[in-house]
């Protein structure tokens, strides 16, 4: 999974991008990887992995990863190239969702580039450089489609859905606003367009909103509203408490956040709320070699997820034996015990995976 992270300068943004990826590479023992200057790497955090890894003691221990591509703070005119900001607009066009990082909070000594805070206004200008730059894109593929439906007349389609979008984005839309039915979102998902990208909105709020509870910030209410008449979805966040707990040890940081009445760190509940709104889910696999964590989409069956670890599983898929990771802690950890309880069921081409899943693919090629 990808997350491309945007927002105006002084929101927090990179703030909250240096803490997440630090947290996330100590807590999981994984290592960060700086693969440029604005790309970070960690693990996807799942206690059901590392208790599978208590028991296998594994040689080799693989959580699912998220990649975090933060691009410089925004501002009017990206699209158009300000303040570089074309280039790093094509950065995130490969990235499966949005966080656009959004500033609920009021400090005197951090300057907002508009001078005020204001969410509405925030956000307006960001979905408008996404826009304009979505037009660029989308004109492009408009002119290849009038010229391919000289030749053929099936490309009308797909050209009036294109224009469809385009009065849409015409109006301030985004694309992901435009009802599709599920051919045309195929069709229009194979343009890269920002707009069309799940997004979530991250309220960054103080310690203190935090502290007096999350509802009293009536910024929030405000992109709430806003999220809702654009199908996205909201996650109320703090940069401030995820850079205090980013370097902290796991029980350390558990105490913290149980002082600031949460269960769960920023970086957890983002993960929890993208892999959501992307309809993802983990299946597990474990033993002395490996215990791993695979990232599918909700509703794969058995051979395409077999296929996720290496394609000859797919093509000669047999069966698949599988223990809900609950059944399997309910025999305290042992495969044998829960074989002899029934609970390790034989599953075949139809079966479609569930979430915590634990997996062996028998094939034969």
């Amino acid at each position: 999974m990808k997350l491309g992270i945007v927002g105006l300068p002084n929101v927090g943004k990179s703030t909250l991008f240096n803490a997440i990826t630090n947290a996330g590479a100590q807590s999981a023992n994984y290592p960060f990887c700086t693969i440029e200057p604005n790309v970070g790497v960690v693990a996807v955090p799942d206690k059901r992995l590392d208790k599978l890894a208590e028991i296998h003691n594994p040689d080799k221990f693989t959580p699912a990863t998220v990649e975090f591509v933060d691009i410089a703070g925004l501002v009017k005119g990206a699209s158009k190239g300000e303040g570089l900001g074309n280039k790093f607009l094509s950065n995130i066009r490969e990235c499966d969702a949005i966080v656009h990082v959004v500033r609920c909070f009021e400090n005197n000594d951090i300057i907002h580039v508009e001078g005020s805070i204001d969410p509405e206004r925030d956000i307006e200008t960001i979905d408008l450089e996404l826009i304009l730059s979505d037009m660029e894109i989308l004109d492009r593929r408009i002119d290849k489609t009038q010229k391919l439906l000289k030749a053929d007349k099936k490309y009308q389609a797909e050209l009036d859905l294109f224009l469809r979008v385009r009065d849409a984005l015409d109006l301030g839309k985004p694309a992901r606003s435009v009802s599709c039915t599920e051919e045309e979102a195929e069709v229009l998902s194979t343009v890269d367009l920002l707009t069309n990208k799940p997004i979530i909105f991250a309220a960054n709020m103080s310690e203190e909103d935090f502290s007096n509870g999350i509802e009293t910030n009536e910024r929030l209410n405000r992109v709430k509203e806003i999220a809702k008449s654009q199908n996205a979805a909201v996650l109320p966040i703090c940069a401030e408490i995820e850079a205090e707990i980013s370097g902290m040890e796991l029980e350390e940081k558990e105490m913290f956040l149980s002082d600031m009445g949460l269960e769960e760190s920023g970086l957890d509940r983002l993960i929890n709320a993208c892999y959501s709104l992307l309809g993802l889910i983990s299946y597990l696999t474990a033993g002395k070699p490996e215990v791993r964590a695979w990232t599918i989409t909700k509703g794969t069956k058995a051979p395409q997820a077999a296929g996720k670890i290496h394609s000859d599983f797919e093509r000669g898929f047999i069966r698949a034996e599988v223990i809900a990771f609950d059944d399997l802690m309910q025999c305290g950890g042992s495969m044998a015990v829960a074989k002899e309880k029934g609970l390790v069921r034989s599953e075949g081409k139809e079966y479609v995976m569930q979430d915590g899943d634990i997996v062996l693919f028998r094939f034969n090629v």
